[in-house]
């Protein structure tokens, strides 16, 4: 499983790591957490305001910080 932090790097986009990094942990699975910052990639993934979460190159959420549970949830699905 793969999930891509979709951001510049801004603080938004670390809270979004952290999440993902805390939902994985929590979930104990193995995943391989991806930064992208490149601004034509996340526009390429359809992510016009970051963060942005995607799961194996599927945008999840788009525009906020999402927290540990939530991403848990998605990764349940």
């Amino acid at each position: 499983m793969t999930i891509q932090v979709l951001g510049p790097g801004c603080h938004n986009c670390k809270s979004t790591e952290a999440a993902a990094r805390e939902a994985v942990a929590s979930l104990g699975i193995t995943a391989e957490i991806v930064k992208v910052t490149d601004y034509a990639e996340i526009a390429r993934m359809g992510v016009m305001k970051t963060p942005g979460l995607a799961i194996d190159g599927k945008v999840v959420i788009s525009g906020r910080v999402p927290t540990a549970a939530e991403v848990a949830e998605l990764l349940k699905k």
